[in-house]
């Protein structure tokens, strides 16, 4: 039997001291690499591989620890979980679980110093209770069903949703209680003007039998018949609007200078920061609530939230996508992408007549491919 045989009690005892678990100062974790000794972990220090290794280390050192943390977390609760559920149980017990796999990641390679370190992090994080006896510390995983944090989530984006909308609706009416107390000062105020018209006049038919009117009074009465006739104007246009503003039509509601370019079935891009979850999101135009409020579809996750205008970006397909022409003579046409000039800002649609044009990024926008 050969010095180097696979059979032989020193290849035996080499293999059997391989399963077992080493001292933890001699393992390095960016190479996965166990040492028996410090003379072995020393010479595994100074090889090429090692330096390759640390050189990867030194460009982003927190995001390959972090990586490390978080993956030590992942594994340490899933063991937990698996092992003992919901039980209380020691910490040093999971802790002797969880390094049986020769494989696991260790934790000096994690932010976490100790393991007392690392319970009370899972204590303060919520996903375990923990509590510290004369025994050392004691954990019980938390368990949360995933269906009733789902549905939590949904909930609070629901009441998000419907406290903007209800904010949106009392602006609306503040605005229109406005628009109307504006309209009766101003009608009060032209009524005043008649009655003072009415009376100027019959007095001055009363004055038609002493003496003819100079130029200079049939000047100024005309000029007040203008002024009148012009605030007559006015005040039918103001009711007019406030008419529309009742029924829901109003082009523009006050304070609004943009023109309304929300069309059913264009792609469109989330630009509300405060909206975390769904920030810069693509999502689809399923229905108008009014000319600058939108209902619009995750594409990503399904979820419908209501919108301005305001907090939405038009987006463009690849050449040979539909796009849908939101301003100009065209609004409301479906076109055909050609191309965009990045300099300009413009984009080339194909219309349904077959002429060419070069629109504005804002003018156009994608359309659903289910459309």
């Amino acid at each position: 039997m050969g010095k180097n045989d696979f059979l032989s009690p020193k290849a035996i005892a080499n293999r059997i001291k391989s399963k077992g678990l080493q001292k933890l100062r001699w393992y390095c974790q960016m190479c996965q690499k166990q040492c028996r000794d410090e003379n072995g972990f020393k010479c595994h220090l100074t090889s090429e591989s090692h330096k390759r290794q640390m050189m990867v280390f030194g460009q982003a050192p927190m995001r390959v620890v972090d990586g490390y943390s978080e993956e030590f977390e992942s594994t340490f609760l899933e063991q937990l979980r698996q092992s003992h559920g919901s039980t209380r149980v020691s910490a040093k017990v999971v802790y002797n679980e969880f390094i049986n796999d020769r494989n696991h990641v260790h934790m000096n390679s994690t932010k976490w110093l100790s393991l007392t370190e690392f319970v009370q992090y899972l204590g303060k994080e919520g996903l375990c209770r923990v509590d510290e006896t004369p025994k050392g510390w004691f954990i019980s995983l938390i368990q949360k069903d995933a269906m009733e944090a789902l549905s939590d989530e949904r909930r609070i984006k629901r009441s998000r949703a419907e406290k903007e909308e209800e904010d949106r609706l009392r602006e609306q009416m503040e605005a229109q209680i406005e628009r109307a107390q504006a309209a009766a000062v101003l009608e009060n105020h032209l009524a005043g003007l008649e009655g003072g018209a009415e009376d100027a006049d019959h007095a001055s038919k009363r004055q038609k039998v002493d003496r003819p009117k100079s130029k200079l009074e049939q000047l100024m009465q005309q000029d007040q018949a203008r002024k009148a006739q012009a605030a007559a104007m006015a005040n039918g246009q103001q009711k007019q609007h406030a008419d529309r503003a009742q029924r829901g039509q109003e082009a523009a509601p006050p304070g609004r200078t943009d023109a309304p370019w929300l069309h059913k079935g264009i792609v469109v891009k989330v630009m509300a920061k405060e909206l975390k979850d769904y920030y810069k999101v693509k999502g689809q135009v399923v229905a108008l609530v009014s000319r600058y409020v939108a209902e619009v579809s995750m594409l990503s996750s399904g979820d419908v939230l209501r919108i301005d205008q305001a907090q939405l970006e038009t987006v463009l397909p690849s050449p040979g996508g539909a796009v849908l022409v939101l301003r100009g003579q065209h609004a409301a046409s479906k076109a055909l992408m050609l191309g965009v000039d990045t300099k300009r800002f413009k984009a080339q649609v194909q219309l349904p007549a077959g002429t060419e044009a070069w629109l504005d990024y804002e003018d156009v926008c994608k359309l659903h491919s289910e459309l």
